[in-house]
């Protein structure tokens, strides 16, 4: 039987004491917000989670995404709900339509795509600029180095607000080593934040290592596989 409640809370102390013993990065951009990543989980475990007082949910995948969301119904009232997922241009709309915060903006391209949906309705899309820390060719994001130039190019483009930076680290075994990259990520948002009291998300940290996001300033951590266990068919 699972305990998400469980779970949950124990994610919520292990952030709070890292809050409580720290003065440094992570006493900066308190409070943690934890989304709870929702793809591969049915509907009913979600739910459980959405009761246990989770305000944020994250998916990956419009395909499945759009079926739950329409399974749990006024549940989601409420409820922030964030792309998470590499976007692809032929995505955009329904991810425009459907999400609050857009996590992987990794080209001008697809703020172009972005904005011109969000136009569409209306709306201004609040989005993350995707910072790509790793080598590996299955990563995405935008070079640490052309963060501040794509940054700039972002903020001329209508019906899109750049809210800050997510990344994702490179596989490690031990969560200790991914701590230079989350470092690297916090340094990047500190130099773009400025005064800017819109850019004030820092998205880093999964279930493996989201302790040592928050340790490193992280504001926001995505997870999944702690909250609902090991049954998973994706990533963390």
């Amino acid at each position: 039987m699972k305990d998400i409640c469980g779970n949950i809370n124990s994610i919520k102390d292990i952030i709070n004491s890292i809050k409580n013993a720290s003065t440094g990065k992570s006493s900066e951009i308190f409070p943690v917000e934890i989304i709870v990543v929702t793809k591969t989980f049915p509907y009913t475990e979600v739910l459980e989670a959405l009761k246990c007082g989770i305000k944020h949910i994250g998916e990956s995948r419009i395909q499945e995404a759009l079926p739950k969301f329409e399974q749990l119904g006024a549940n989601l009232n409420g409820i922030t709900k964030h792309f998470i997922g590499h976007l692809q241009s032929n995505k955009a709309k329904k991810a425009v339509e459907n999400f609050d915060l857009i996590h992987s903006l990794d080209s001008l391209d697809l703020a172009k795509d972005i904005s011109r949906h969000a136009k569409n309705i209306n709306k201004v899309q609040n989005c993350l600029i995707e910072i790509k820390v790793s080598s590996e060719a299955s990563k995405n994001g935008v070079a640490p180095e052309k963060a501040a130039e794509f940054y700039c190019e972002c903020l001329k483009i209508p019906n899109i607000l750049i809210k800050g930076l997510m990344t994702i680290t490179p596989i490690v075994e031990n969560p200790e080593d991914a701590r230079v990259y989350f470092n690297q990520v916090y340094s990047l948002f500190c130099d773009l934040k400025k005064d800017n009291q819109d850019f004030n998300i820092l998205s880093m940290g999964m279930s493996g290592d989201y302790k040592i996001a928050v340790e490193e300033g992280a504001n926001m951590v995505r997870i999944g596989s702690a909250v609902f266990g090991d049954r998973y068919y994706g990533n963390k």
